[in-house]
């Protein structure tokens, strides 16, 4: 398993939206790639493959062989973990074991749990938004 907590590179669609978004004027608050990144407190890396030795590990007598059958290793998983704590979830499969790259498959992975991040941070804005827009409570006597 990988564990990083430094930040890759912006995917090259968002970082162009974003300068699009920039270039208009648009000034309203909005959830930025940058937010993004900063959102991701730690990034990790395995194949299911490494799942299933892990799960089974703890089945297996000591001295034990465990062999996961070899498609597992061509599904990579990337599992975000959030300032908040929590936890988002990104896959990619291969279909063709020779076309298979570790580091190709962990940032497909990546790319498919950040795209999960973006309604979320989206839906934390506009709850922000929603709630400064309420007009204030007088307290209850």
């Amino acid at each position: 398993m990988k564990t990083t907590t430094t930040t890759e590179a912006i995917h090259v669609n968002d970082k162009s939206i974003e300068q699009e978004i920039q270039a208009k004027g648009l000034t309203a608050p909005r959830v930025t790639p940058a937010d993004l990144q900063a959102n991701i407190v730690s990034e990790h890396y395995f194949t299911a493959g490494d799942g299933y030795a892990g799960a089974a590990a703890l089945d297996v007598a000591e001295g034990g062989l465990i062999s996961p059958p070899p498609q597992l290793d061509l599904l990579t998983f990337c599992v975000l973990i959030l300032k908040n704590g929590f936890t988002v979830t990104g896959e990619s499969a291969c279909a063709s074991p020779d076309n298979f790259d570790v580091e190709i498959g962990r940032k497909r992975a990546r790319d498919n749990a950040v795209e999960k991040v973006w309604p979320l941070m989206g839906c934390e804005l506009k709850e922000r938004l929603y709630q400064q827009a309420l007009p204030a409570q007088s307290p209850v006597e």
